[in-house]
């Protein structure tokens, strides 16, 4: 019994601290509601069009401005206070959610609309995103960031899970326009998480050195630190094409439901659900290790290649659903590893820009992927496009097996003499404090 408090203790650590507490049950709530608009809007571009390259431009659209705008998000982020600035966006995206809504309950909605409410949508999250991904370590500290950012993604999985089976079933039942109303709705919970907060006990906000001075120049500093160091860069390296071409869910399930399985609406959702459902067992294994390794990383990448072909391969909805488990466990596996390494290795000072270009990585690729994927699909096939995104990702990890190879490996072996060193004054350090 006792060993079994202590594993509940370790799993959700987190969740003792009263702000993360509060953030947890806002993202839970927003985040459902965020799924459940994703299936509208993928529905709804595809009802209107019925083409995959309409729903590729569609998402290109959604995450273009992160491309062209997520860096100032980060520089932002290690400039301002962070839960004002979260509290802005979040209002934004709830407007934007709104308009989408009654603009298709009226039925004057046109591709056009759609298009222009991705955009908005995608700059909100262009300087959301580095801000919230910063904001876990402020929440928490160091000692819980793993914890926390893994039930981060237990969050974002479980929404994932019951958001699009919500979708399918408003769409079946309502219509569109639910989709959207029911994501407006859900932001008003995170609005009143942030508001109850404690400002004073976020964790080293008070002693953080704010960034200042030239905003490229800022942008600049976080690019030549990831570039000079090698644990960071490896990282970068492995995640830039597995991010550009292997993250394009909000593409690839609608259109391997649409053209490959030829399902429908709640069937459609059920995809996205089974993917959430895997990523959703990772994450709570990840929570309760509390670390993760770099063999856990690269298996993790490797498994996810394997299973984006199979997903291609697959004309069978059970075994298309049995891959998509896997392939939620692998890929929240690899986004965590990621997420944690890099902000466990960067200064405080330099988190915001780091994660920033994370950020960009992750999800301001798409853009490229989301729109190539369209493309491919729309010439070549559903089938071929998977494929050869998979071999683009192979590709990626092979380049960063080499760059380990070569260059890591040779910096840690650099870094044990300093560590060494460092050793004995550490301990003398210790023994006068316990004297």
């Amino acid at each position: 019994m006792n060993r079994l408090r202590a594993i509940i203790r370790r799993q959700f650590g987190s969740l003792t601290i009263y702000n993360y507490r509060l953030y947890f049950c806002g993202q839970l709530i927003s985040l459902v509601g965020t799924w459940t608009q994703s299936t509208g809007q993928a529905w709804l571009v595809l009802r209107l069009t019925g083409s995959p390259l309409a729903l590729g431009t569609v998402i290109t659209l959604q995450f273009l401005p992160i491309t062209l705008f997520t860096l100032f998000g980060g520089v932002f982020a290690d400039r301002l206070p962070r839960r004002p600035l979260l509290m802005v966006t979040n209002t934004a995206a709830m407007l934007q959610a709104l308009v989408l809504g009654l603009l298709v309950v009226t039925g004057n909605v046109e591709l056009w609309h759609v298009y222009v409410m991705a955009f908005c949508l995608g700059t909100v999250n262009a300087l959301d995103g580095p801000v919230r991904q910063s904001f876990a370590m402020e929440l928490v500290g160091r000692e819980q960031l793993v914890n926390a950012v893994a039930l981060n993604s237990t969050v974002f999985n479980l929404a994932r899970v019951l958001g699009p089976a919500i979708g399918g079933v408003a769409i079946a039942l309502v219509g569109m326009s639910a989709t959207f109303f029911i994501n407006a709705g859900s932001f008003v919970a995170v609005l009143l998480a942030y508001m109850a907060m404690h400002p004073a006990d976020f964790r080293g906000a008070q002693n953080r050195v704010r960034a200042t001075g030239n905003v490229f120049a800022q942008i600049g500093e976080g690019f030549a630190y990831a570039l000079r160091t090698p644990p960071v860069l490896f990282l970068f390296i492995i995640l830039l094409p597995i991010g550009m071409f292997g993250f394009n869910f909000m593409v690839i399930i609608p259109l391997v439901a649409e053209f490959l399985l030829e399902a429908g609406p709640e069937r459609f959702g059920l995809l996205t659900s089974f993917l959430g459902a895997g990523a959703l067992i990772a994450a709570l294994s990840i929570a309760a290790a509390g670390r993760a390794s770099e063999r856990v990383h690269l298996a993790a990448a490797s498994g996810f290649v394997v299973l984006l072909a199979a997903l291609a391969l697959s004309r069978s909805y059970e075994l298309t659903a049995g891959i998509l488990v896997l392939f939620g466990v692998c890929s929240l596996t690899f986004s965590t590893t990621v997420n944690t390494g890099l902000q466990l290795a960067v200064p405080d000072e330099l988190r915001g820009r780091i994660m920033s270009i994370f950020f960009l990585f992750m999800a301001g690729t798409t853009p490229v992927g989301g729109y190539l994927t369209g493309f491919i699909a729309e010439h070549a096939g559903v089938a071929e496009a998977l494929l050869i995104e998979a071999a683009v990702c192979a590709a990626g990890i092979a380049a960063a097996l080499v760059y380990r190879a070569r260059r890591l490996e040779r910096y840690r072996r650099q870094q044990e003499p300093a560590a060494d060193e460092a050793q004995p004054a550490r301990a003398a350090a210790a023994t006068a404090i316990r004297r």
